[in-house]
């Protein structure tokens, strides 16, 4: 890979029939997956020519570093089944990335120089574990590693090259490491010990182990309130810690003093969401506002208390950071146009070579009144196509989290087939405030399936979508709600396509990361044991007997979000009654990082659709 500063024309032209070439013959649809791209580029707070980026330039997600002042790109990670969880020392000198087995996601953390070289154990004397944060000293010796195990529950331990690890924390809920602070003297701690998975408070410790400040919002787990940590002030001696809020219904952005204590509320007059992290100087903050499946920027002066716009494209605004010059580079996209790393200094920052990936048409926005308030819904449709048409509900997973405009080769595959594409940002989405994000207790599953019914009937009404041709597809939480909808609205959808869903919650429960039993936990209000009949009402397993459509499922034998058990029961139970299905185990965890296998997974799933779905 290289980099491109645009200061060649012939050169760029070149460049562009060769992309072009590259794709002969190719679908567009395979296009898009296989044309490379490009993270927004992280970079070392005390060498900021040094850079880190995840790409799938060789058909595998791996990370890459990146040394700006000699435009020299390097592969640093080089597994089969792919790596993106990467971090870069603040001096610029060691690559920290998490390495475990087959996508498990259960692992160590390994490093390797910038310059290259064997990588080595991180943090000796640390067993494997799921990662529950990092952060790293400016010292280039010390890390704050959390570390999430089923015996153990979260800890979180100090260590130093050289030195044994120093457990600084343990709790049976689920925690992680925040961020540590310029001079190292300070660790801010995301925690859930107040039994809320979903809402978290904050404790900031020394290295020591000792307590220096505590900020809960939840009053104990009585109140839905949560809060992150966004990073502490890039300066040193700074005590300030950059915190989001929930106090007034949405996220907003805080500075709190963790030493005097004193809180400044910056109360931004933004509708949506706001994320914030600071100018390297400590002197104002990039703030990333969403709002309705969109982003933008601003600049926030401190001093000043002035917010100004930093101009950007209609669309998506996934990533933003501040480099020292003042100028802001970002990864921007809409649902038309395949994302680029872009900077407010002007051009795209990093141009991968290859081909280049097609656009597809944008989406039009969808207000729907449901059972608990206004659903707002993405869709896209062929260019010129009027209905109705075969249409596909394309449901996201988290589930907090939210489909916007934005783009995705999924979606984008079914379009070019001729198909109608609805995205639900059903209740739990986030992204609307915290009242919708925070819907969910203890219907699980069901209260999502209301709003994306809501949304169907509409989609039927208005003359889109054919109603003897809808399809239900999604993955994670989305596969999830795929299942649990094929059984309790077993007449609305011609067709199931569930990629590594949740399919038996009882024994997803018992087999699943530490993580996600704290969130169950949270969401049904206690375990399988507990609250029986909520599970029962919440499993796909529960309703199986009554699917009616063709079911198409995809799992990963090495998932442990949506271990493979539980989905195999499932099955069993299609399987008795001699139901129309198929199944595609493939050998990765929650997804796959391999290109040529998220292909082959598209065109199994489209391949089953023309197969199965009525004329």
């Amino acid at each position: 890979m290289t980099e491109s500063n645009g200061s060649d024309a012939p050169d760029r032209a070149d460049h562009q029939t060769e992309r072009v070439e590259q794709g002969a013959g190719m679908p567009d649809w395979e296009k898009r997956f296989r044309a490379p791209r490009v993270s927004l580029p992280d970079w070392a707070e005390d060498a900021p020519d040094r850079s880190l980026f995840v790409s799938n330039a060789t058909g595998t997600y791996e990370l890459y570093a990146w040394d700006r002042a000699t435009g020299e790109q390097r592969q640093v990670t080089d597994r089969p089944n792919g790596t993106t969880d990467g971090v870069l020392s603040p001096d610029g000198e060691w690559i920290w990335w998490f390495d475990d087995k087959d996508g498990d996601e259960f692992g160590v953390w390994r490093r390797q120089r910038f310059s290259g070289g064997e990588d080595e154990l991180a943090a000796p004397g640390l067993d494997p574990s799921y990662p529950a944060g990092l952060a790293l000293g400016r010292d280039g010796r010390t890390a704050v590693v959390g570390r999430s195990t089923d015996e153990d529950g979260t800890t979180i331990h100090l260590a130093r090259t050289g030195e044994a690890p120093v457990e600084l924390y343990r709790h049976r809920e689920s925690a992680g490491v925040g961020d540590l602070s310029y001079d190292g003297s300070l660790i801010a701690v995301e925690h859930t010990e107040h039994g809320d998975a979903m809402h978290s408070a904050l404790r900031v410790m020394r290295p020591d182990g000792t307590t220096v400040a505590e900020l809960d919002d939840t009053r104990g787990g009585t109140e839905e309130l949560g809060l992150e940590v966004l990073g502490f002030a890039p300066v040193e001696g700074d005590t300030r810690l950059l915190i989001g809020h929930q106090r007034r219904g949405r996220w907003e952005p805080l500075v709190w003093d963790v030493v005097t204590g004193e809180e400044t509320d910056l109360a931004l007059d933004l509708p949506g969401d706001v994320s914030a992290e600071w100018y390297p100087d400590g002197t104002g903050l990039l703030i990333a506002h969403g709002f309705e499946a969109r982003g933008e920027l601003f600049r926030y002066d401190l001093t000043e208390r002035r917010l100004v716009k930093i101009p950007t494209p209609r669309g998506a605004v996934s990533g933003a950071t501040v480099r020292p010059d003042g100028s802001v580079e970002y990864l921007w996209s809409s649902a038309a146009e395949p994302p680029a790393v872009r900077s407010t200094a002007g051009g795209v920052v990093l141009d991968p070579p290859g081909m280049t990936s097609p656009g597809s048409v944008p989406v039009e926005d969808v207000w729907v009144e449901g059972p608990g308030g206004r659903i707002h819904a993405l869709v896209q449709k062929p260019a010129g196509a009027t209905g109705p048409l075969p249409t596909v509900f394309d449901i996201h997973g988290g589930p907090t989290w939210h489909d916007s405009d934005s783009f995705a080769a999924g979606p984008a595959a079914w379009v070019d087939h001729g198909y109608a594409v609805v995205r639900v940002n059903y209740r739990g989405s986030t992204g609307y405030g915290r009242a919708w994000t925070d819907a969910l207790k203890h219907r699980v599953g069901l209260i999502e399936l209301e709003d994306i019914a809501a949304v169907r009937e509409w989609a039927i009404t208005s003359g889109l979508a054919d109603p003897a041709r809808l399809i239900l597809t999604g993955g994670s939480w989305g596969g999830y709600l795929t299942l649990l909808g094929l059984g309790t609205q077993p007449d609305a959808w011609a067709m199931g396509i569930a990629a590594v869903p949740v399919a038996d919650y009882v024994t997803a429960y018992h087999d699943e990361m530490e993580a996600l039993k704290a969130m169950d936990r949270t969401l049904l209000g206690g375990t399988p044991e507990e609250v029986p009949e909520r599970f029962e009402a919440s499993s796909p397993i529960t309703y199986v007997d009554r699917v009616k459509a063709p079911v198409y499922i995809s799992a990963g034998v090495n998932d442990p979000r949506c271990p493979i058990q539980q989905i195999e029961n499932y099955v069993k139970r299609l399987e008795s009654r001699e139901a129309v299905h198929e199944v595609y185990r493939y050998d990765a965890g929650h997804g796959s990082l391999v290109v040529d296998e998220r292909i082959k997974q598209i065109r199994l799933e489209l391949d089953f659709a023309a197969r199965h779905l009525p004329a």
